[in-house]
């Protein structure tokens, strides 16, 4: 029966990580027919619904997402107590090639990286903070921290967790600029901007209850989230970040949230995607306890935005 289990437990985080029945079936060398049964059965001795399906996608219910989290762990010390014993009881050591989106890699991977360090001396950590979007195959990467909706299926992906992105400004910037009291007032500002995205000079907020865009002017357009962060500090203008990329700079007053009772805090996901046809648990050790170290992080950073 534990068997059972564990083998259920085992083919719902592959669908999970994967993204679907099929790619899950390829990986673990089922059918999508048995992967679909078998999270079909789970569902029903936990009576609840872990996938919301529809014609074109899968996601993770509330439900999946605790249990994910839950099933990923027990599976990791499985795992941990065979290798224990086994033929990889032995130290992680080699080299991890790591790409992250620079706000990512700069607030939570850097302050904590010595821990790692300390933990698995064997290890050489080669990184890379970027913002740009970089080919995993190409450019020899073991794991990137992706930021936002994922559109290659080739990866296999861990969820981080999600963070609101929050309108901020400096004081001092709003000291010196009309008074901002509804989203209208926007138009009167200086928004800064990035510029790969499609709704430049626009913003999405609430009134009354109503999802409105309004004009949000700029004379800014940047590629990265630290740009935008330091220019927002230096009292350039208003922009628009991650909860986690900034809670820093409100909680010592160098930032202040902007028009807080409207804006919606829009979510952006956060997933350590990599390479492999068989999954996180057919990376090497060094990889796999990187993935895990970072997601403890990203937990403890994200706190309550998860």
């Amino acid at each position: 029966m534990l068997q059972n289990k564990a083998a259920e437990m085992e083919i719902f985080v592959r669908v999970y990580e994967t993204g679907g029945f099929s790619a899950a079936a390829r990986s673990l060398g089922l059918t999508p027919s048995a992967i679909a049964k078998s999270v079909a059965r789970l569902e029903q001795r936990l009576g609840t619904t872990l996938f919301q399906r529809s014609t074109r996608s899968l996601r993770a219910s509330a439900e999946g997402e605790i249990y994910y989290e839950r099933a990923r762990a027990i599976l990791s010390e499985i795992e941990a107590a065979d290798s224990s014993v086994g033929q990889q009881a032995v130290a992680a050591r080699g080299r991890i090639r790591v790409n992250s989106t620079i706000p990512f890699g700069t607030h939570v991977l850097l302050p904590h990286l010595g821990e790692f360090l300390k933990a698995h001396p064997q290890v050489t950590l080669d990184l890379s903070f970027t913002d740009d979007v970089v080919d995993l195959l190409a450019e020899r990467t073991d794991v990137a921290i992706r930021v936002g909706a994922l559109k290659d299926s080739r990866l296999m992906k861990r969820k981080l967790g999600s963070s609101p992105l929050l309108l901020v400004a400096a004081p001092s910037y709003l000291k010196k600029m009309p008074p901002l009291r509804k989203p209208a007032d926007l138009a009167r500002h200086n928004c800064l901007n990035f510029n790969f995205r499609r709704q430049v000079g626009e913003i999405t907020l609430l009134e009354n209850g109503t999802r409105n865009t309004y004009p949000a002017p700029g004379n800014i357009l940047v590629n990265n989230g630290e740009t935008m962060r330091h220019l927002i500090l230096a009292g350039i203008g208003i922009g628009r970040l991650a909860h986690y990329h900034v809670a820093a700079d409100l909680a010592a007053g160098r930032l202040a949230r902007v028009l807080p009772d409207v804006d919606p805090g829009e979510r952006e996901d956060i997933h350590a995607v990599f390479l492999g046809a068989g999954g996180r648990f057919s990376l090497p050790v060094r990889t796999r306890l990187f993935i895990d170290f970072v997601a403890t992080q990203a937990r403890l950073c994200l706190g309550g935005t998860t």
